[in-house]
């Protein structure tokens, strides 16, 4: 009887003895989640400021193109709606993404936004008085500098999701991770012809050819 209850005392025993050393082992492993998730949201937050810097540059730069004779309307207003569409997006602005489809509708509205406004500055280069305009050439240096800053941060938050990815994954505390509630976050992925860097500068010592609205038809040939 006494056996027993020795025995039944030592399992006791050894389960408060693996409780503690899982509870210890669980309160170091979450406090490292907390603050590279918090890494995470911090580059987040990051991203949102460059984006939202470009974002707000669009309305000067729409009313300074809109200045000149004949510009086309529909490059323009491709802009607005592209900016517009991207304000609509329902998204926490300092928390990350917890789903990569969250975080491809984000992805798919900037660019698109990005798009339109490579149009527009490759229209506006048919443009001498607009070539020859400080306003808009500061706005394109502006512009140009917000871009290469968005790929900074990019770069910045995908490396700190990898890190917090693989904490998330490794052993043993891809044990805790689960029942503390930390899931892997996706990544922004790169777009075709990411590779290379984006074009916004102009070649001010090139001719350009006038509007197509300005220019007089040359003769048919014969």
């Amino acid at each position: 009887m006494r056996k027993f209850a020795f025995g039944c005392g030592g399992i006791l025993l050894v389960i408060a003895f693996v409780a503690v050393v899982f509870a210890i082992g669980a309160m170091g492993k979450y406090n490292t989640l907390v603050k590279l998730e918090q890494n995470v949201d911090q580059s987040w937050a990051q991203v949102q400021n460059v984006y939202q810097r470009r974002a707000d540059l669009i309305p000067n730069l729409v009313n300074t193109v809109q200045g000149a004779a004949n510009f086309e309307k529909s490059t323009l207003i491709a802009v607005t709606e592209a900016r517009a569409s991207v304000g609509r997006l329902q998204i926490n602005q300092n928390q990350a993404p917890a789903s990569a489809q969250q975080l491809e509708q984000f992805q798919a509205a900037q660019g698109q936004l990005s798009n339109a406004l490579s149009r527009l500055l490759v229209v506006a280069e048919r443009y001498p008085e607009l070539r020859a305009n400080a306003n808009f050439q500061q706005l394109q240096a502006q512009l140009e500098g917000t871009e290469n800053r968005i790929a900074v941060e990019r770069r910045s938050f995908n490396q700190a999701v990898q890190d917090y990815d693989t904490a998330v994954r490794s052993f043993p505390t891809v044990i805790y991770a689960g029942l503390m509630g930390f899931h892997i976050k996706p990544y922004f992925r790169a777009e075709p012809g990411a590779e290379k860097a984006p074009t916004v500068n102009f070649n001010f010592g090139n001719p350009t050819p006038a509007p197509a609205g300005n220019t007089t038809p040359a003769a048919p040939t014969p």
